[in-house]
C-alpha cells in the first residue's frame, strides 16, 4: 500500500510499504480521506519522537467486523482496558496504550489502517465524507465542555485563529459562552466574524486579566505566557497546544493568582458526529486545499510554513463535493 512515512524529521511519500496486519479485535479501514494537522506539524519538528506513518484525522471504510462496508471514523488512543487507569475511565491515559499516527501505532496518510473495532464509529448518512474528517478534532473542542464548567456568558478567549482554535470558538459560542478569538491573520478573523464571533489582532489584545476561561490554540510555545496575562484570578486556562518547543516561563503568577491550567487533548465522537450530522459547525471555508496522498509531503512544508487552514487529503481519489 501507499503511504507518507516520518522518518527523522524527514516525511516521505513510500509508494510500496507492507500492509498492516490487524490483531484479534482489531478492523482494517480503508481510508478515503485524512487531514494534515498541527500535531503532525510539530510530529515532524522531533514532538514525541515519532517514526512510522503519520495521520490520525481520518474518515475510512471498515473492511471487517461489525461495521464492514460503512464509513467510519475512529478514536486515536488504542488502550489495554485492563490497567487501573483505565478502569478509573481514563482510557485516553493508558500508560499501555498507543496512538494512531503518534505513539507506537501507524496512522491514516495510508491506503490502510488498523484501529480496535471498540475504537470506531460510523459515520451518519448526512456527513459528506470531507466534512467527516473534521470528527477528531472537532472533539477535542468538546472536550473542553467535559473539563470546565461553562456558563451561559461566561467570558473567554481563545487564542489563535487556526484550525482549532475556530473550531474551539464554534463549539464553545454554541454552548453560551462569550467568544473572543485573538488571532493574527486577517483572513482568518474574517470567517469568525462572518459567524458572529468577536476577534481582535494580537497586537491589540482584549483587557489583561478579564476572562474567566483562555484557551490556547496557538500552536506556539509563548501561548501559555499570553494566556496568563489575559485570565482573570480564579480563572481557568486551557491547553489544546503540544509543541516540539519547552514552555519556559515563571509560573509564580499560576499560584498568586490561584490560576487553574487544564491540559485537554481527545475528546468525545458522540457529540462531533451530532453536530456534524446537523450542520452546526462551520467547516467549508476552513478547507484550504485538498491534495493527493503523493502531494502529502509537499502539502506538510506548506502547512508548516504558511498560515494555512485545512489541507485534506483525498487518499481514496474519491472524495466528494463540498457543495
Amino acid at each position: 500500500m501507499r503511504v507518507v512515512q516520518l522518518l527523522g524529521r524527514q516525511v516521505t511519500f513510500v509508494p510500496a510499504y507492507t500492509d498492516p496486519l490487524p490483531a484479534v479485535g482489531e478492523v482494517v479501514v480503508r481510508v478515503l480521506a485524512a487531514g494534515i494537522c498541527e500535531t503532525d506539524l510539530q510530529l515532524a519538528k522531533g514532538y514525541m519522537g515519532f517514526c512510522g506513518v503519520l495521520g490520525h484525522e481520518f474518515v475510512g471504510i471498515a473492511e471487517t467486523g461489525q461495521y464492514a462496508g460503512q464509513r467510519v471514523v475512529g478514536e486515536i488512543n488504542c488502550s489495554c482496558h485492563t490497567c487501573p487507569i483505565c478502569l478509573r475511565g481514563l482510557a485516553n491515559h493508558c500508560p499501555h496504550r498507543t496512538v494512531l499516527g503518534i505513539l507506537g501505532r501507524n496512522g491514516a496518510f495510508a491506503d490502510q489502517l488498523i484501529l480496535p473495532e471498540r475504537n470506531l464509529h460510523p459515520v451518519p448518512d448526512s456527513v459528506p465524507t470531507w466534512a467527516a474528517v473534521f470528527t477528531e478534532p472537532l472533539a477535542a473542542a468538546f472536550r473542553i465542555g467535559e473539563q470546565v464548567s461553562l456558563a451561559p456568558g461566561l467570558p473567554t478567549v481563545i487564542l489563535g485563529d487556526g484550525r482549532l482554535g475556530n473550531l474551539c470558538a464554534q463549539v464553545l459560542k454554541s454552548q453560551g459562552c462569550q467568544v473572543t478569538v485573538v488571532g493574527k491573520h486577517h483572513r482568518k478573523m474574517s470567517l469568525l466574524e462572518r459567524l458572529g464571533i468577536s476577534t481582535c489582532a494580537v497586537s491589540n489584545p482584549p483587557p489583561r486579566a478579564n476572562a474567566a476561561l483562555v484557551v490556547d490554540c496557538t500552536g506556539s510555545a509563548s501561548g501559555l505566557a499570553t494566556a496568563l496575562t489575559l485570565v482573570q484570578p480564579g480563572g481557568t486556562v486551557v491547553l489544546k497546544t503540544t509543541i516540539a518547543a519547552e514552555h519556559k516561563l515563571p509560573l509564580a503568577p499560576v499560584v498568586i493568582d490561584e490560576v487553574r491550567i487544564v491540559g485537554s487533548r481527545c475528546g468525545p465522537f458522540a457529540p462531533a458526529l451530532a453536530a456534524l450530522a446537523q450542520g452546526a459547525i462551520e467547516l467549508a471555508p476552513l478547507v484550504e486545499a485538498t491534495v493527493s496522498l503523493e502531494e502529502t509531503p509537499a502539502a506538510i512544508t506548506r502547512a508548516a510554513n504558511s498560515p494555512t487552514l485545512k489541507i485534506l487529503i483525498d487518499v481514496a481519489g474519491e472524495l466528494d463535493s463540498m457543495g
